[in-house]
């Protein structure tokens, strides 16, 4: 397959929870445009829905389908079923949770293979370890990301900064191309990525939730001196 993440891309991620005010298919769709008028060389968008009002911007599109569970902590994408619906909107790439944990649906591998063989589509693996990142590739994942460093159960973060050396240990030791996600919430630290070795970087909630930029802001003027 060729490539379809260009080298040096900020990637865009376009999400709202349920609970924010851009939440929807609509404002997902106008956020994805603005991203694309903004130079973005693809996006990063969750569910069928959002997905398909994604497509009209012409980037290519990270699809994952979060769906949560009271009883297993994995829910980016945790089946094929889920995946399938991802594709079938429009999404160019699947992203899935390929760390070791329990999770209720299909083995990451199982999902990685029949994506690949049956429907030609590239998988995107987000992971929280070196060592995960390197059993992905060995499934076939087309990109390895480090979305989830810092979130799973023995690999909490310890500060805010991003895992730059995982990114670094990531770039050394794949072939495929590595993705930098997570805590890159400024044009500077998105550039780490990149020096770190990183083919893409992914930033979402500076860019895409108001809210959570107003809140920052709002905080640091509120400080008293």
């Amino acid at each position: 397959m060729s490539e379809l993440i260009p080298r040096g891309a900020l990637i865009v991620s376009c999400q709202a929870r349920a609970d924010n005010p851009l939440h929807g298919a609509p404002f997902m769709g106008a956020m994805a445009l603005a991203a694309a008028q903004g130079g973005a060389g693809a996006l990063r968008v969750n569910g069928p829905d959002d997905v398909r009002a994604a497509v009209p911007a012409g980037l290519p599109i990270i699809g994952i389908n979060k769906i949560f569970s009271a009883d297993f902590p994995v829910y980016i994408t945790p089946s094929l079923a889920a995946a399938a619906e991802l594709a079938e909107a429009g999404a160019d790439i699947v992203a899935l949770d390929c760390t070791d944990r329990p999770r209720d649906g299909d083995p990451s591998s199982e999902i990685i293979r029949r994506l690949r063989d049956e429907l030609g589509i590239m998988t995107f693996a987000d992971i929280s370890t070196l060592e995960e990142g390197l059993a992905a590739e060995q499934m076939g994942a087309a990109y390895i990301a480090s979305t989830l460093s810092g979130y799973t159960d023995g690999n909490h973060r310890s500060s805010d900064a991003p895992d730059l050396r995982l990114i670094e240990a990531l770039a050394r030791r794949c072939s495929v191309p590595v993705i930098a996600e997570g805590r890159f919430n400024t044009p500077a630290l998105a550039r780490s990525a990149i020096d770190a070795g990183a083919h893409a970087v992914v930033v979402g909630t500076m860019i895409t939730n108001p809210r959570e930029i107003t809140r920052a802001f709002a905080a640091a003027v509120s400080q008293r001196r």
